[in-house]
């Protein structure tokens, strides 16, 4: 007997809940890690921990919001095989197919929430993507035109992001007090200037530069390169050095960081595997909550989490296969057709045979009988 509709709308309801409650917890999580983890990586840098602090939070931040393309789709997949091994454990799904609720409105339950997912990921991927990576490096390029000596330690080497800049000092006493036994390298068309010092402290802001000014005491110059002999060039009471450009100079062009529009156009192998990579993650992300219920079917009473290893091996295969992918595609290796459109077409076909191969046997074995 059919279900009423009524009861199937209150059934797809529950569904939905029961599979967005882990979802919202599994994204948090997630995303709590790889905020972390991303942060520990970035602070590791001694000059990153230099930058103001709100940079480092946007820096942080604008990593975070690139990686939810990635951490979406594998929360939302793990979210329906967690929900939907509780319920065919406690044989909730049993109850609702004896209701009369066929499975493929069970499925489609997943598939309009899937297909949300898979909306929010291509904004992400299309517009908000290329934006945060733009920012990021536009942030990444202004705090390389400055290195503030205040903050630093003594005996740790800070070396600029272009390597054009190294700064090294032997004693401190602790945050904003005057460093001693100072060692400053710096490259100049050809040449190295190296510049030892008793003392540095942070010279007055210049509000026509970009740089950073320090004020050297008792320093020594040396230019060592072609010509130069590596001989003491000057020795001086007072000294004031700019440890940057006066402009800070654009950053150059990066795919990732490139319209979407404009990849569309482009032929070029790298932009052709970040296009690619944009369109295809909306379809990685409704596959794989489409996956998820077929995946997660099990026998009455079986344990909650049993397809929870064979899940997380066949997102890992399908990451690793998807990242390899784009590497051929930006190597020239794989042509731009078929791209990387192959990846998700593997993992259409694997959603098809696992939806449909239990009722194509069911009616094999009728036929026989």
């Amino acid at each position: 007997m059919p279900v009423s509709p009524a009861l199937s709308m209150i059934i797809q309801r529950y569904l939905l809940r029961e599979i967005i409650q882990p979802l919202i917890v599994v994204l948090l999580v997630l995303a709590t890690l790889f905020t972390s983890y991303g942060a520990a990586d970035f602070l590791s840098n001694a000059v990153n921990a230099l930058l103001p602090a709100n940079m480092i939070v946007q820096l942080v931040g604008l990593r975070t919001l690139i990686a939810l393309e990635v951490l979406i789709p594998i929360s939302l997949y793990l979210s329906v095989v967690m929900a939907f091994g509780r319920l065919y454990s406690d044989s909730e799904v049993t109850a609702m197919l004896a209701t009369g609720l066929t499975p493929r409105r069970v499925t489609r339950a997943v598939f309009g929430l899937s297909l949300t997912a898979a909306l929010i990921v291509a904004a992400l991927s299309v517009i908000v993507r290329p934006w945060a990576y733009a920012r990021s490096h536009e942030l990444a390029n202004v705090a390389a035109a400055s290195l503030d000596t205040r903050n630093m330690r003594a005996g740790t080497f800070y070396v600029g992001s272009s390597g054009d800049r190294t700064i090294f000092i032997g004693q401190r006493a602790g945050p904003n007090t005057p460093g001693h036994n100072v060692f400053v390298q710096l490259r100049l068309r050809g040449i190295v200037r190296i510049i030892h010092a008793d003392s540095v402290e942070q010279g007055p802001e210049n509000g026509t530069r970009t740089g950073t000014m320090i004020h050297l005491t008792n320093a020594r110059v040396y230019d060592v390169g072609p010509g130069s002999g590596g001989e003491l060039m000057m020795s001086v009471k007072d000294l004031i050095v700019d440890l940057a450009s006066p402009e800070v100079e654009p950053p150059e062009y990066s795919s990732v960081a490139a319209s979407t529009r404009y990849l569309a156009s482009s032929h070029v192998s790298a932009d052709v595997a970040e296009f690619q990579w944009r369109l295809s993650t909306s379809w990685s992300t409704l596959l794989l909550g489409l996956l998820g219920v077929p995946l997660s079917r099990s026998r009455p009473r079986a344990q909650r989490f049993a397809r929870m290893g064979v899940t997380i091996l066949i997102y890992a295969a399908y990451y690793l296969l998807f990242e390899s992918a784009r590497t051929w595609v930006q190597n020239g290796v794989v042509p731009p057709f078929p791209g990387l459109w192959w990846v998700p077409g593997l993992l259409g076909i694997l959603v098809i045979v696992w939806t449909f191969a239990p009722s194509v046997y069911r009616r094999w074995r009728s036929l026989r009988a």
